[in-house]
């Protein structure tokens, strides 16, 4: 591909990203901050657990002696990081599903045809003029030439935003 034709297909799909950017980002945070506060008080259920195994630790370590309640703390510590991770896994599984379906909204809207017509220029773009475009079941595209394919679908193009967030989608969960 030119650099000419990659500048006129990002520059065609600019709007598209941004949109798609900024809506993504706009539902993550959403529903990030209600993830955030879901995982907060899973944390503080998990440590308000992990205080009173730690206490039980140290009631048993006194009556069974000091090797006893170190087993004790290191499988409450285990077990309070394993719900923390849990919780963290929970609220970002929840996130991706959710940005999958709001994604998929899009198929509903006005501009939806519009969208699909940009998605298709791009995948042939990519692969090519004899590209086969077909739609996918979950709105955008998925283009395919001998030995290549190319997934432009809304649900993928939401995980690979969700990707390109990294560490800031993982310090929401942050203490």
């Amino acid at each position: 591909m030119t650099a000419a034709a990659s500048d006129r297909t990002a520059n065609a799909l600019h709007p598209v990203r941004t949109g798609l950017l900024r809506a993504a980002h706009a539902d993550a945070e959403a529903l990030l901050a209600r993830a955030d506060r879901e995982a907060a008080s899973l944390v503080e259920q998990a440590r308000s657990d992990a205080r009173a195994l730690v206490a039980e630790a140290r009631r048993q370590g006194e009556a069974d002696g000091a090797d006893s309640a170190r087993d004790l703390l290191v499988r409450a510590r285990r077990e309070a990081r394993s719900r923390t991770l849990g919780a963290r896994r929970e609220a970002y599984g929840r996130l991706r599903r959710e940005a999958a379906e709001r994604v998929g909204g899009l198929c509903a809207t006005e501009g939806y045809a519009a969208l699909r017509e940009r998605l298709e220029q791009r995948a042939r773009a990519l692969l090519g003029p004899g590209a086969e475009v077909t739609g996918h079941a979950d709105g955008g595209v998925v283009a395919r030439t001998p030995g290549r394919r190319v997934d432009l679908s809304l649900t993928e193009l939401a995980d690979r935003a969700l990707d390109r967030m990294g560490g800031e989608v993982r310090r929401l969960w942050e203490p």
